[in-house]
Parts: C-alpha cells; sequence; structure tokens
C-alpha cells in the first residue's frame, strides 16, 4: 500500500521539483506548449459534451434508470478521451524539450545527467518524435478494440471502465519514457519494468490524469509528470532494470 500511495504522489511531486531554481528554464517550453493544448481541449469539449453524453446515455436506453450512477462514469470517461487525445499531440510537440527536462531533473536529483546525453534540442528531435509515433501506435492498437467496446448496447459501462485504466497504463507508459529513454531503455523493457507493478503503474497515471483536470494547474500537469516520472525511476524502477 506505501508504494502505491508513493507511485500517486510522484507526479504531485514532480509538480513540486519544478519550482527548483535549476529547472524553470527547461519547464518553460513544454508550460507554454501544454496551455495552448489544454485552452484548445477545453474549448472543443465544452462543444461536444453533452452530444457525447446523449449518445453515451440516450433517453430511451434500458441503462436510464441507472444514469446516477452511469452519468459521472460517461462523464469521466469522456474527459480522458478528450484530454489524452490532446495530451498526445502536446506530447509529440514538446517531446524533445521532455527529454532535455527530464535529463536535468536527474542532474538534480542524482548530481549527473544521463550518460551520453547531449542536452541539444536539435538532438533530441527525430528520436523524440520517432519513439513519440511508437507510443501512439502503441496504444491505438490497444484503444480500437475498448472503444468498439464502448459502442456495444450494455457494454459501454464495462467499455469505460477499460478505458479508464487503459488510460492511466497509458500515461505512465507515456512519462516513464523520457528517463528510461535518457539510459537507452527501449520501449519493450520500459513495458516490462512496468508490468512489475501494475498496479502502482496505475496509480502513477491515476495521478496525472487528476493534474490534467484540474484547472490551472492541468497547464503545468505534462511538465511535472516528466519530473515525477524522473523521480520514480531514480528512486525506485532503476533497480530493476537490470533484472
Amino acid at each position: 500500500m506505501s508504494s502505491l500511495v508513493t507511485a500517486f504522489l510522484m507526479p504531485l511531486r514532480g509538480l513540486a521539483l519544478l519550482m527548483r531554481p535549476g529547472l524553470r528554464r527547461y519547464v518553460a517550453m513544454p508550460l507554454l506548449i501544454n496551455i495552448l493544448i489544454f485552452s484548445l481541449t477545453a474549448w472543443i469539449g465544452s462543444i461536444y459534451f453533452q452530444e457525447f453524453i446523449d449518445w453515451a446515455l440516450p433517453a430511451d436506453s434500458w441503462m436510464s434508470y441507472l444514469e446516477w450512477l452511469l452519468w459521472p462514469l460517461f462523464a469521466l470517461t469522456y474527459l480522458v478521451i478528450a484530454f489524452y487525445s490532446f495530451t498526445m499531440v502536446a506530447n509529440l510537440i514538446a517531446s524533445p524539450f521532455n527529454g532535455i527536462l527530464a535529463a536535468q531533473v536527474e542532474k538534480q536529483l542524482t548530481g549527473s545527467l544521463p550518460e551520453d546525453h547531449s542536452g541539444s534540442i536539435m538532438a533530441e528531435i527525430i528520436p523524440a518524435i520517432t519513439g513519440e509515433l511508437g507510443k501512439i501506435w502503441y496504444f491505438i492498437l490497444r484503444a480500437v478494440p475498448v472503444l468498439i467496446l464502448m459502442i456495444i448496447p450494455g457494454l459501454n459501462a464495462i467499455g469505460s471502465v477499460l478505458w479508464l485504466l487503459l488510460g492511466f497504463w497509458f500515461l505512465s507508459i507515456e512519462y516513464v519514457d523520457y528517463p528510461m529513454g535518457n539510459h537507452h531503455i527501449r520501449p519493450a523493457e520500459q513495458r516490462r519494468l512496468l508490468r512489475k507493478r501494475p498496479f502502482q503503474t496505475w496509480a502513477f497515471g491515476a495521478a496525472t490524469n487528476l493534474l490534467m483536470m484540474i484547472p490551472v494547474i492541468n497547464f503545468a500537469a505534462m511538465p511535472a509528470s516528466v519530473a515525477g516520472a524522473t523521480l520514480w525511476w531514480v528512486r525506485s524502477m532503476n533497480r530493476d532494470s537490470n533484472t
């Protein structure tokens, strides 16, 4: 239970790390990108929210008597879909900056940068974007069956739960990639390490998702999660990377 709580608190502790003087300049670009993307998310989401709820829970559905229970679930699912879709876009754009931020957070925590880290934005662009596209493809292959389940009447409640769990899982994959990638740990190995601690992985993703939904704080959710994932790597996961 303590490790579960620790994993949940990592993005919140990452938020505190961003306040350190030596990190502020590395936070500026990811923060700006997140502000732009999440402002767009809020605007588009507000337009289509009611349409999604009417589609997921129609008035003549046999589930209408459970509306008091299912409405919050479907509303939360909509928020996760909307926020996560735009999060992928934000992370794709910000990925080179996030890798450098993770390296600088690690330097703050350990006193040294990851080995062979160049610190150059130009050197980071191609590997970072390639890695981000690989993560998006990984997510799509798993999201499509869940989305199909969500459109089947009577099963869409189960699909909503699975979507939430998938979203939490993938948010962890998204952000631990930055500190692990700085140490040349390949995606398959990253996922193996996360599968060794599934509930911690879901907890980290849930906390990241929570940051994304808190007004104003959501602007810093991406860099805070990068910092939190780096802290998680330094304090815990790197000990398992060679086992």
